[in-house]
């Protein structure tokens, strides 16, 4: 049993606590903190036993340190903002105490991510003793484990990856985004990338779409060809690869907001004077849109994200695919956040569990697909984001 600090409170740090809450046999003392404490204790409140809540600037490394050395955990949980992540990691090691994110280090004045910042604290964690597991969302996360998964069992060697990401849910607002709307208007917005015969190639942004016939009934979708960090970690980590590529859905609707938005400089991260006042455009424009947190009650339909992996195995061509369907409005019944919300938190639970454990605990700074994917794939089933798999007869182009 252990004492974990859950650092943010937004929609996934909501499933978070929730999650963790309900695995009473390996959380045993659960700390959510924000910097807005009232968000944490309405979580609190809604949880089926009692948490401790704080407040913390997750910039400021000396008030992190106070903070974890007087709640004493055994291991932080970040779910607070990309640009955070080195901050929350160099208050670890100050303090002992493992980490884990569900995304990677983006800089504030920069839409990039890149895991160099964080792979650079390899040396740091291993000899403090110390574990930082990076990506423990869905992808990243989920869709690392699934990679490894099949190339543990079901391939000699894989050939060409196809991450597919897809959101069927509808929530009825003009413009909302299911996730931080800063973190997910430059994600969108930046050139796409993806990995080829063992280099990056450029595109401009959403330049290639494909459709794309998703299973249980969700059908046929847009989705779109971007940029998304697990591409990184996975071509490094399984250097066979030939080809590896994200896609998102997106519908008409969104993109034309989207486009609109980007057109009167409302998606700009350089700051601009209004009135005698310095501000980002994104984020004023985070401010005026729908709090994700919101959407839960709102959402109809259901996510499938998933992993196409063609390649060898005894000898022959094989086409493998890999999914989780997930509901939104089952998803609010269960933890009141709609799914995208839930499919993040699940796994930032289970990979903190997996390390305390000792299933995944080894000292330095580790993706997910370098661990084993077996007690992962087995505790997706058992709290709440069950996998299917299946052969495929034709290639995803």
């Amino acid at each position: 049993m252990a004492r974990v600090l859950i650092i943010g409170a937004g929609g996934v740090g909501q499933v978070v606590a929730h999650k963790c809450a309900q695995v009473e046999d390996v959380f045993e003392h659960i700390t959510l903190a924000s910097r807005t404490k009232s968000k944490c204790d309405k979580i609190a409140e809604m949880l089926p036993r009692k948490i401790d809540t704080a407040e913390v600037d997750a910039d400021n490394v000396p008030e992190l340190v106070k903070l974890i050395k007087k709640v004493r955990p055994d291991m932080v949980i970040n779910v607070a903002l990309p640009y955070q992540d080195l901050h929350i990691m160099d208050a670890c090691l100050e303090t002992g105490v493992h980490y884990l994110d569900t995304a990677n280090y983006e800089p504030p004045e920069e839409a990039k991510f890149e895991y160099k910042w964080q792979w650079a604290y390899q040396d740091k964690f291993e000899k403090a003793g110390l574990m930082a597991l990076l990506g423990s969302g869905f992808d990243p996360g989920v869709t690392s484990v699934f990679t490894a998964h099949a190339n543990k069992h079901h391939f000699d060697r894989m050939k060409t990856l196809d991450i597919l990401d897809c959101n069927a849910g509808d929530h009825g607002l003009p413009f909302a985004t299911n996730f931080n709307p800063e973190i997910n208007i430059r994600e969108i917005t930046a050139n796409g990338r993806y990995w080829e015969n063992g280099q990056w190639v450029t595109t401009k942004p959403l330049e290639y779409k494909r459709v794309f016939d998703f299973p249980e009934g969700i059908g046929e979708k847009d989705i779109y060809l971007l940029y998304h960090e697990e591409l990184e970690s996975l071509s490094k980590h399984f250097p066979d690869l030939e080809r590896a590529r994200f896609w998102m859905t997106f519908s008409a609707n969104y993109l034309k907001h989207l486009e609109v938005l980007q057109n009167v400089g409302m998606t700009s991260i350089e700051p601009v004077d209004f009135q005698g006042q310095e501000i980002v455009p994104i984020q004023f424009l985070k401010a005026l849109l729908p709090d994700p947190a919101s959407l839960g009650p709102l959402t109809q339909g259901k996510t499938c994200i998933g992993n196409i992996i063609r390649g060898i195995k005894d000898g022959k061509d094989k086409i493998y695919y890999v999914y989780n369907i997930c509901d939104h409005q089952e998803c609010y019944r269960e933890v009141k956040s709609q799914a995208i919300s839930y499919t993040t938190g699940v796994p930032a639970m289970i990979g903190a569990k997996m390390m305390l454990e000792g299933k995944w605990m080894k000292p330095g700074v580790w993706n997910l697909e370098q661990l084993d994917p077996d007690p992962f794939m087995a505790d997706l089933n058992r709290y709440g984001l069950p996998w299917q798999e299946t052969w495929l007869d034709e290639p995803f182009q």
